[in-house]
């Protein structure tokens, strides 16, 4: 007898193994701990011993004497259950094998009739028809039960469970609404004939949280609580519930009761999950690392716990976990791709390339591991091999691109190609590319028209801007994106009047903030600001927290530079930094602000330097940081920089204004003399409300002046800086 217990155990063991990693979401604790090999040996107790002795050889049959032997010592229930539990554990380790099975479900159904109100016996008896495949026939014989008596917990739970594995992963959209609905509508039914039956109770709060009904799932997890106050799942249930209606304090509390109660892997693991599903990303890599320490060998769980750290923003203990990873599994491509994005996420750009190359060679066909490269040309801002990147990923992904999904995926690669070409100048490719995301993906037409008329905004085509905005407002009548992007063109083409009565129309009580908020950049561009104030004071005033406030800092704090109010401009700046010192569009306007004053240069040098870490191509930081360093006297310095900034705004008046004045302290005065004729006819070329950051006249004045000399000197142009 001992032999054989030990030769079931460890096949038990074996397929418990194998099937735990495909334990459906809406599985319980009580689910899982039907699959315990201890739970087991300990509900059949001396049932189980006795049916594996009266069974004799493995594969033998039981003789009528074992069986009248059992029958007169234990019940029948326990006898068949015993059976039917050895035969599905034989199924399982040979290979589903058919014969086995079958014997399980006869057992499992002559258990139920001797006792009824064994529930798990019907939901074991579900998965086995389940496994098998003969869903139809479960189907049929449960529903014509129900016929007969209405009231048969069998029957219902068979359904019920039946019902709700087929519901599918919500999480996948995938999520059957109808099974859902008879799943919810048999166990309701269960509990009503049944109110202490807490598995069923369990069920039925899982079932109405997927269909999103958080009073009753709540009322179904207190119905737990009321009879086992210490129920794992109905405390982590309920902590969800809690979570979606707002309650994260009771929903944390809830959660911690838990991990005291049963610190284990399995209620480590699901508390992780909760905590993930709250975007608690701390606690759930803490409580990950706990399970971690449990299982050290398990990789599965280590990746877990470091894309968790990835998502609580612990990039170096994520990066510490995924080496660790690669060490025992060097061809773990998913683990390189990870250390590489992380790498980048750090600013480590020639480690990130160094992982990226090795899930290349892992992995080359690996579209997720082709993308990274993309996100990596474009940390170094070299975009025209980003979108060489990109583009050499469309069109290998063409082929997959058939089906909605594919089609929604392309349309995203599409947005991202667009946003690369418009950084890149590249404005009318911008406008194409984000024309084909409209077409790929009805959801994002309205996005992708707004971002092609943002595109001909940002390339100064602003006819085109308008007349593209007109055109998709025929479609999307009074849309209110459209709308804003139009307004800002209509500024540019001295239309402001028009601009405004249009956004202020848009005024409803509902995003009045953020109407507010564009309605004094509209003002801003027509320096109208006292009307700009107005609406500043309006939006803080509808600000609920100072994430909000924020804009409106650094807005008034622009509005207050032009107007050289300098101090009161710098306290609005300081506003910002005091809340969010990685603000890089706050250190650059005021580290710009002290340069250009030829003020606290050294500190308007390190500003504008960590906003340019946070965005290293961004055009209008790198012309900063040139004119920082020629007040500072670095010329050199202030050429390479400035020379950068063209290249990312080549038709910027201001930069070639100061790209003339370093030229002129160099000595180089015909390299001057080209950078004030660019900045002049870019001067002439921009609208009419672009031209208020330049004195058109003083870059004039420095131009005659430059050719009036050169002229002297007979061409020569001699290299004689300027003190």
């Amino acid at each position: 007898m001992n032999g054989n217990f030990g030769t079931i155990g460890g096949a038990w063991e074996s397929y418990t193994k194998k099937q735990i990693r495909l334990l459906p979401l809406w599985w319980t604790e009580k689910d899982k701990e039907r699959m315990d090999r201890k739970r087991v040996v300990r509900w059949l107790g001396i049932g189980l011993m006795a049916a594996s002795a009266a069974m004799g050889p493995l594969h033998g049959q039981a003789t009528d004497a074992a069986k009248k032997k059992v029958l007169s010592d234990k019940s029948a229930a326990y006898f068949n259950y015993a059976m039917g539990h050895l035969y599905a554990d034989l199924g399982a380790t040979y290979n589903n094998r058919a014969e086995y099975l079958n014997k399980a479900i006869d057992y499992y159904k002559k258990a139920m009739k001797e006792d009824p109100a064994a529930g798990f016996l019907g939901e074991e008896l579900s998965d086995l028809y389940i496994q098998t495949g003969r869903l139809r026939e479960a189907v049929r014989e449960s529903e014509d039960i129900l016929k007969a008596n209405p009231n048969d917990l069998t029957a219902r739970r068979i359904l019920g469970r039946i019902s709700a594995r087929l519901i599918g992963d919500p999480q996948q959209r995938g999520m059957n609404q109808k099974m859902l609905e008879q799943a919810t509508e048999h166990y309701k039914k269960i509990t009503e004939i049944e109110p202490t039956d807490t598995e069923a109770w369990l069920m039925l709060g899982r079932l109405y949280k997927m269909a999103q009904n958080s009073v009753e799932s709540k009322k179904a997890y207190e119905e737990v609580l009321k009879t086992d106050t210490e129920n794992i799942d109905a405390l982590s249930g309920l902590a969800m519930v809690m979570a979606d209606v707002g309650d994260t304090v009771k929903a944390a509390e809830l959660l911690k009761k838990v991990a005291e109660k049963s610190p284990n892997l399995r209620t480590l693991t699901q508390l992780a999950a909760a905590y993930e599903q709250m975007r608690e990303y701390k606690l759930a890599a803490q409580t990950l690392k706990r399970a971690v320490e449990m299982q050290p060998e398990n990789n599965e769980l280590r990746r877990e716990y470091a894309n968790i750290l990835t998502q609580a923003e612990d990039y170096e203990a994520a990066l510490a976990a995924f080496d660790e990873i690669v060490k025992e599994e060097p061809k773990d491509g998913a683990s390189w791709l990870r250390i590489s994005q992380l790498h980048a996420q750090l600013g480590h750009v020639d480690k990130a390339w160094e992982a990226h190359k090795k899930a290349a060679e892992i992995e080359p066909s690996n579209l997720e591991v082709r993308y990274n490269a993309v996100g990596l040309y474009e940390a170094q801002d070299k975009l025209p091999e980003a979108i060489s990147a990109l583009k050499e990923v469309l069109n290998d992904s063409s082929t997959r691109s058939s089906s909605p999904e594919g089609k929604k995926n392309r349309a995203r690669l599409m947005e991202r190609l667009g946003m690369l070409y418009r950084n890149n100048g590249q404005f009318s490719d911008a406008a194409g590319a984000f024309r084909e995301v409209g077409e790929l993906d009805k959801d994002a037409a309205i996005r992708s028209s707004a971002q092609v008329i943002e595109s001909w905004r940002q390339g100064k085509e602003y006819q085109k801007s308008v007349a593209e905005a007109d055109e998709a407002l025929k479609k999307f009548p009074g849309d209110r994106m459209i709308r804003l992007v139009r307004a800002s063109s209509l500024v540019e083409l001295g239309r402001g009047k028009e601009a405004v009565d249009d956004v202020k129309s848009m005024l409803d009580g509902k995003n009045d903030r953020d109407t507010h908020l564009q309605l004094a950049q509209i003002y801003d561009r027509m320096k109208n600001y006292p009307d700009m104030a107005k609406e500043l004071d309006s939006a803080e005033k509808l600000a609920k927290n100072d994430e909000e406030r924020e804009s409106v800092w650094f807005s008034r704090g622009s509005m207050l530079e032009r107007q050289k109010k300098f101090d009161e401009a710098e306290k609005e700046f300081r506003r910002v930094l005091e809340r969010n010192p990685n603000n890089a569009p706050a250190l650059n306007y005021l580290g710009y602000m002290f340069a250009d004053r030829n003020v606290k240069l050294a500190e308007a040098e390190k500003m504008i330097r960590k906003a340019l870490e946070q965005e290293p191509g961004n055009g209008a930081y790198l012309d900063s940081l040139g004119w920082a360093q020629y007040r500072l006297g670095k010329y050199a310095e202030a050429e390479e920089s400035l020379k950068a900034a063209t290249e990312k705004v080549p038709r910027d008046s201001t930069i070639q204004d100061h790209l003339g004045d370093v030229y002129l302290k160099m000595g180089r005065l015909k390299d001057a003399i080209t950078a004030w004729e660019k900045s002049v006819r870019a001067w002439q070329n921009s609208s009419s409300a672009e031209r208020d950051g330049l004195d058109i006249t003083k870059v004039q004045k420095k131009l005659e002046g430059a050719k009036t000399r050169l002229s002297k000197e007979g061409g020569a142009g001699r290299d004689k800086p300027q003190p």
